[in-house]
Parts: structure tokens; sequence; C-alpha cells
């Protein structure tokens, strides 16, 4: 299999992280214009106590989008130097990002909290399997 194949995922995570990135800051400047509020006198705590979820809930999300993706891009980069990328990392990588996608798309939008733990769920299992896998036939070479 073309190991470069664990990249198209990875690009697809960077790209959900600079979409969730600009949707932040839209709302963000958008809430701040609309109040009137001096950007230069707001202290961060304050912003993020007084926004409301359609504000926050974008920024939770990109915070979050640098906790698990974060094993993830190191895993594929793992993945690529031991030339172990196959059909079942793939299938398993596309499926963290097509829930990484949904769950941002909750997240960001109707923040349902049950549908978007389960959406998280899906993406981290996939996730931890890839990761049991390559430590399971790493562990087998020593």
């Amino acid at each position: 299999m073309n190991q470069q194949a664990i990249f198209a995922p990875i690009l697809a995570m960077f790209l959900l992280t600079l979409t969730v990135w600009i949707y932040m800051y839209a709302r963000r400047i958008s809430f701040i214009i609309q109040n009137n509020f001096l950007p230069e006198k707001m202290q961060p705590l304050e912003l993020a106590r007084i926004s409301p979820p359609a504000v926050s809930n974008p920024s939770d999300n990109l915070k979050n989008l640098f906790e698990l993706p974060v094993l993830f891009y190191a895993l594929g980069h793992y993945l690529f130097i031991t030339s172990q990328v196959d059909r079942f990392y793939m299938l398993l990588s596309w499926i963290f990002v097509g829930f990484r996608i949904l769950h941002s798309l909750v997240h960001c939008t109707i923040n349902r909290v049950l549908l978007r733990f389960y959406l998280y769920l899906t993406a981290a299992v996939a996730l931890w399997l890839m990761i049991l896998r390559a430590s399971w036939h790493y562990l087998g070479r020593i």
C-alpha cells in the first residue's frame, strides 16, 4: 500500500482544525462587535464567562482538537516512518476523522451532549485500536 496515503486523513484533520478556528473567530468577533466590547479591555476569562454557548462552544471544540488528535498525528507519522500503513489503519483513520468532523459539527452547532459523546467515543475507540495495534506490532518485534 502507498505509505503516503496516511497523510490524507491527517490533512483532513488539519483542515477541520482550521475550519473550527475560523468559525470560532467569526462567532467571537461578531459577538464582541454586536455588544460594543472593546477587545483590548476584555480579559480572556471574562470573555469566556459572558459568552453564550454559540460563541463559547466553537472555542471549546478547538481546544478539544488539540487533545486526542495530537496522538493521531503522531501515530500517523509513526506508521509512515515504519512502513506499516495498510487498509485497516486507513479504515480506522477515516473513521476517526469522520467522527471527529461530526463531533465538531454537533459541538459547534446544536451541542447535544449525549450525541456528541457517542461521536467522540466512536472516534476515540478507532484511535485507541490503532494505537493498540501499533503497540502490539512494536512489542512483537522486540
